[in-house]
């Protein structure tokens, strides 16, 4: 449709070209012919005017236009590619939180499995017991140490108070009895008149009759001195529930073929303490020793892996702890079982350093996360020489590879200020806190009964036996109306 502004341009040249013809005729006398001539000339003149004038109005218009586009598809361009970073975004955040969901479902599932386990293998050992009890039958052999049943469990209400002394034992007539120690700091020797075939013979004694304790000694953060881990530290009670600490039975241990019965046996008792811990503190974690010959040994070896297997969900919480020269030595046998315990999440440590000679990366490619060095050796200044690093950067560079720096055996507060300036982050020591006995549930649970009485009480499972009725009446009868309790209820179940 033509446009009316259009329509009066073309009116207003008519108007002007005729007026140009009569102006002629009557003014300049021209012909009627001739001032027609000119009168068209004009109107033809004006309308190329008008056209070109329009065509070049047209062009500047449609640059206009097309700039405008141009501004108006990058802005949508840029719209466009923020929507789609925002849409990456949280395509991200789905991702993860569908990982995390997935990861915490994997740990529950497992764990109801392993509660299912001890479900059963409970309701199995109370019929068991309650069989026993109703036929007046012996008492069965202990569990093997592989299995999850506790075969002396362990309070730790309070884990720091010191094991209640037992009553005196009659003394021989050729000489008094020794005094008991209970205190960690100061252990009774073991050798005292003892030859090896005597102390092999005690040790023998005591696993067999489940008297190997565990002792619990804090690590701290530095400087807070808040308690972060604890390490178990190993003692035998002999027949006279005399102390022998680890230093003196290892090696014989090692020689006659027996550590790795203890290393079971403190390995489970550390599972049992772990678990009690993280019922008040998620964050705490149990260091446990355990010997270049268990690790070789594929047999005693393979019963630990079962053992840890069971308890995987425990993993980031207990570190297995290595001496320095079990790593040194290493053979394909130690090499292949240590990867199958770092593939299934536990952590080990190294003690026992007798130089800073330290790849870091090699050993954080093993699973060492931790390592414990004696203070003594940290700031003895012959160290800067002797060792590829000076001790003063020794934290920071095993920090950079995911190792954390333990310094051990703190017995001053001269000592912890001079290691601050080490940036080392945790300390051990006597300083803090000496190893600790616990004390066992029997103790605290039987009436004022005498801790000899009480292990009797409470058996290798934690049940009566039925020779205890007779001596006291009221204790053992509520035990043995629980058990028959729990025996129903385990056999539904």
């Amino acid at each position: 449709m033509i446009r009316i502004s259009t329509i009066f341009i073309a009116i207003c040249m008519v108007l002007v070209a005729a007026s140009l013809g009569l102006v002629l005729y009557a003014v300049a006398g021209i012909s009627g012919t001739e001032s027609a001539i000119v009168a068209l000339t004009a109107l033809t003149f004006l309308i190329l005017y008008n056209a070109v004038s329009m065509r070049l109005r047209d062009r500047s218009d449609v640059g206009g236009q097309i700039a405008d586009l141009s501004r108006g598809t990058a802005d949508l361009a840029r719209q466009v590619a923020e929507f789609g970073r925002r849409l990456a975004a949280i395509e991200g955040r789905i991702a993860s939180s569908n990982s995390t969901n997935s990861d915490r479902i994997q740990s529950v599932v497992g764990e109801i499995n392993e509660l299912g386990g001890l479900v059963r293998q409970l309701a199995t050992t109370v019929s068991t017991h309650e069989d026993l009890l109703a036929g007046n039958a012996p008492a069965p052999a202990p569990a093997p140490i592989a299995r999850l049943e506790p075969e002396a469990p362990i309070d730790l209400i309070a884990p720091f108070e010191e094991r209640p002394a037992p009553p005196p034992l009659p003394a021989p007539p050729s000489r008094p009895a020794p005094a008991i120690q209970t205190q960690a700091a100061n252990p009774v020797p073991a050798v005292n008149g003892r030859n090896q075939t005597q102390l092999l013979a005690a040790l023998r004694n005591a696993i067999d009759e489940n008297r190997i304790d565990i002792f619990l000694q804090p690590m701290v953060t530095l400087p807070q001195r808040k308690v972060r881990f604890y390490e178990a530290v190993t003692r035998l009670r002999d027949e006279r529930d005399q102390l022998i600490a680890a230093e003196e039975f290892i090696s014989i241990a090692e020689a006659s073929g027996l550590i790795g019965r203890i290393d079971n046996m403190v390995m489970l008792r550390c599972v049992q303490v772990l678990r009690r811990l993280m019922v008040r503190n998620k964050d705490v974690g149990v260091f446990c020793n355990v010997a270049a010959s268990t690790l070789g040994n594929s047999t005693t070896f393979a019963q630990c892996l079962d053992f840890l297997e069971a308890n995987r969900a425990l993993a980031p919480s207990l570190v297995l702890e290595f001496k320095q020269s079990t790593f040194r030595n290493l053979g394909p046998a130690e090499t292949e079982n240590l990867a199958a315990l770092a593939q299934r999440g536990f952590r080990f440590s190294i003690d026992h350093v007798t130089d800073l000679r330290i790849e870091p990366r090699e050993l954080a490619d093993r699973g060492v996360r931790f390592i414990k060095v004696p203070a003594t050796l940290l700031l003895d200044p012959r160290q800067a020489s002797a060792s590829d690093i000076h001790p003063s950067d020794l934290s920071d560079l095993l920090g950079r590879f995911g190792i954390d720096l333990i310094a051990e055996r703190i017995e001053g507060e001269r000592a912890v200020v001079d290691l601050l300036d080490y940036d080392v982050r945790f300390g051990q020591g006597f300083l803090f806190a000496p190893p600790r006995p616990l004390r066992p549930e029997g103790a605290s649970a039987t009436g004022g009964a005498s801790p000899n009485q009480a292990q009797d009480i409470q058996g290798s499972n934690g049940s009566a036996p039925p020779s205890q009725g007779a001596t006291s009446g009221a204790t053992s009868a509520a035990p043995a109306q629980r058990i028959t309790g729990n025996a129903a209820l385990a056999r539904r179940i």
